[in-house]
């Protein structure tokens, strides 16, 4: 069996400690001075900076969204109080996905759990999903075309799904 002397860990005193590099140091150094210098410039210019615009809305509609009965989903216009779709409970899978996320976003910010949601359909064709209480949004077209279509179809004067 070896000693701790012949293993190394003793015995290191008045031997040099070993450092970094100074080009590794000053490479570091000239990166993050580039860096800096082009967000600046970008900033300063608006070269080389990629904006996405949501454009204008086209189409809005505040609605809320409830569990009825037997875990029904109803839709309900905020400011007729005409439901506007109501999903029975096999049906609406991203809706209810969609009620989910939100209700725990408005359990986790303490705002009250019947304030209505904004869809907003822009003249970019693209849909968004607002939520009037925690001023959360998300664009739809993330989860796919067809998640963006079930809520587009809500913006539609005759609703959506009925059973």
């Amino acid at each position: 069996m070896s000693s701790a002397l012949s293993l190394g860990y003793l015995g290191r005193k008045g031997k040099p400690t070993k450092r970094m590099p100074a080009g590794i140091i000053l490479a570091a150094i000239a990166l993050l001075a580039f860096s800096a210098a082009a967000v600046v410039f970008g900033q300063a210019t608006g070269i080389g900076l990629v904006k996405q615009q949501a454009g204008q809305p086209v189409a809005v509609r505040d609605v809320t969204i409830t569990r009825g009965a037997g875990d029904t989903v109803v839709v309900t216009d905020a400011a007729t109080g005409q439901t506007v779709a109501v999903y029975p409970p096999k049906a609406g899978g991203f809706v209810r996905g969609s009620l989910r996320a939100f209700e725990r976003m408005r359990q986790v910010a303490a705002v009250p759990a019947d304030a209505a949601y904004r869809i907003i359909q822009w003249n970019t064709g693209r849909v968004s999903l607002s939520d009037t209480a925690t001023g959360e949004r998300i664009y739809l077209e993330a989860f796919g075309r067809d998640q963006a279509t079930a809520f587009a179809a809500l913006l539609d004067p005759k609703g959506g799904p009925r059973p």
